[in-house]
């Protein structure tokens, strides 16, 4: 079914590669990804606020450009939250 409609998009608009859409796309994925991340750790209800999930994003952050495993990022993430929520501060 899938092809089948793929197909016929490619046959009505021409191939995508000439519309320049090669390049747009995968951006606009990442664009998503990123505002999709910024709402989840800065929104709380119907407040912007800064709690330990920021922290834990911080540490990703700095986790992922020294080479860490995403698995790993995710776990520095994890801990660094737990760590500060436990202790009391950003919480």
């Amino acid at each position: 079914m899938f092809r089948f409609i793929g197909a016929i998009a490619v046959s009505s608009i021409g191939d995508p590669r000439a519309l320049g859409l090669d390049a747009a796309v995968p951006a606009s994925f990442l664009a998503l990804l990123a505002a999709l991340v910024a709402v989840q750790t800065f929104a709380g209800g119907q407040q912007l606020g800064v709690d330990a999930r920021v922290a834990g994003v911080g540490a990703a952050v700095v986790a992922l450009p020294l080479r860490a495993p995403f698995i790993a990022a995710v776990v520095v993430a994890a801990t660094t939250a737990a760590l500060l929520r436990s202790s009391g501060w950003l919480s």
